[in-house]
């Protein structure tokens, strides 16, 4: 699910970058950064962050988590995994829609070495880790994941390589080592353990990766068989169910694998056979008032699949959806008059309470799920009393030809995500992603609550340029009784 599915520079392939992840059979600490470090981002560079990432997603590939959707403030974050021994540690993207786990390695033929990140750069030696060991193309786990050893001989490296939609490419080998994973064995309580992980040791890189928010690899959790999920999943230490919270009002969320027992949350199935996390959306509605859906051959309103990513920050619809839509939300003000920023932004003045002044929206599912979007999560302030409006025209298309929709964080900010990719089915639910959740570990059967952390500078750190950080923790469970 790498190769090209995401028009994405290298290193700008996502929403979450991670600061610290700590991944074991009990619970999981993820320490999560902001990958601008607070400032905020021009609006075209966060358009073409989703243009990009949509351009690879069509070729061949999102935690996409985010702590903040707001796109004035580019929620970009990336987390900290420590690697061998003696343990070294790498700031790594993390990415739900991307499914294999790769990092630089020394000696990587035009790979960065330099990053406007407030981080150090490192590379990965196989031969200083006394538990690296490398994966050869005979090996099972070469033959199940990789489609670039077809000429292979007993103890050649298992290759891969990585191309997407810009042209950026990561190439190398196999390799498996220890990751440094920290056990939650209750609330606030953790323990030590390592997790033997398959990853792509980079050696070569190609296309334009001298991007100031250059890293030091990814991690995926997408629904392959080389995702850092799956992997856990095959090793009997977790179920691939994960979920995420994303607080829009404070920053900050809360990021778990494993059982959620509370908040409950309804389920719809997930569309079969897609590369990326997609439910069947039947309506929308705005301010009550029904968007016209494409009509089937019968005459009768078609359904649309949507997908859901979370490193996306913006929501794309087909043209047609998107006028409806955009001509619904300024109903009630001919006297606004909507003027450009940055050539691609629709935008305003206006000096009252938006949530009292611009429809609610709802997007509407099988299994009677919806979505609810409010205007503070749709509307952004630039300036003050300058609003910007986050609906955007798709230009993506879908293999069938037909405009794609992507639902992205000013959608997904303050709900309950779950992704069961086990039972094949996403749910979600309207939550305070400020409070906590509860989570159930399959091995003693014991409920943790587990809470959201924002460490940020500044309170009003959605408009200042504060350095914002995100804590999540994931709650990892265990399989065998």
């Amino acid at each position: 699910m790498d190769t090209g599915r995401r028009h994405l520079p290298l290193f700008l392939n996502l929403l979450l970058v991670v600061e610290l992840m700590f991944v074991v059979q009990g619970n999981v600490v993820f320490e999560v950064r902001h990958k601008y470090g607070g400032a905020k981002a021009q609006l075209r560079q966060l358009r073409d962050h989703d243009s990009l990432r949509h351009g690879r997603m069509l070729g061949t590939v999102d935690f996409m988590l985010g702590g903040d959707s707001s796109p004035t403030s580019t929620a970009l974050y990336y987390t900290k995994i420590t690697i061998g021994n003696p343990p070294v540690d790498y700031h790594v993207q993390v990415d739900t829609g991307s499914d294999i786990v790769w990092v630089n390695c020394k000696d990587c033929e035009n790979c960065p070495t330099k990053t406007g990140l407030r981080i150090t750069l490192r590379q990965y030696d196989l031969k200083a880790s006394s538990t690296g060991t490398v994966i050869t193309c005979d090996q099972q786990f070469c033959t199940a994941v990789s489609e670039t050893n077809q000429n292979c001989k007993a103890g050649m490296n298992c290759a891969y390589t990585v191309t997407y939609g810009d042209g950026t490419k990561t190439e190398g080998y196999y390799v498996r080592d220890d990751f440094k994973l920290d056990q939650v064995t209750g609330n606030h309580q953790t323990s030590a353990m390592n997790g033997s992980i398959a990853f792509g040791c980079s050696t070569k890189q190609a296309g334009d990766t001298s991007s100031s928010q250059a890293i030091d690899g990814l991690i995926g959790f997408g629904q392959d068989n080389t995702s850092i999920i799956s992997q856990l999943a095959s090793l009997g230490k977790v179920k691939r169910v994960f979920s995420h919270c994303l607080d829009s009002k404070k920053g900050g969320g809360i990021f778990a694998i494993g059982e959620v027992v509370e908040p409950k949350v309804n389920k719809t199935r997930l569309v079969p056979r897609q590369l990326h996390y997609n439910a069947v959306m039947e309506a929308i509605d705005v301010g009550g008032k029904q968007l016209d859906f494409p009509k089937g051959i019968f005459g009768l309103p078609t359904s649309l699949n949507a997908v859901i990513d979370s490193g996306t920050t913006l929501a794309y619809l087909p043209s047609d959806l998107y006028k409806q839509l955009m001509d619904m939300i300024m109903a009630q003000h001919q006297e606004i008059k909507l003027h450009t920023v940055e050539e691609l932004f629709k935008c305003f003045w206006y000096s009252g309470n938006i949530d009292d002044g611009f429809p609610v929206i709802k997007f509407h599912f099988e299994d009677s799920l919806f979505l609810t979007v409010y205007p503070h999560n749709y509307l952004f302030e630039v300036k003050d009393e300058e609003y910007c409006i986050g609906w955007q025209s798709s230009v993506m298309k879908s293999r069938d030809g037909t405009e794609m929709t992507l639902l992205g964080d000013i959608v997904l900010s303050d709900k309950l995500f779950v992704y069961d990719i086990e039972n094949q089915t996403i749910g979600w639910t309207q939550y305070d992603c400020g409070s906590s959740i509860k989570i159930k570990d399959e091995k003693t059967g014991s409920v943790y609550d587990v809470a959201a952390h924002n460490i940020s500078s500044n309170g009003n750190w959605l408009r200042d340029n504060s350095v914002s950080f995100l804590l999540f923790i994931a709650v990892v469970l265990h399989l065998i009784a």
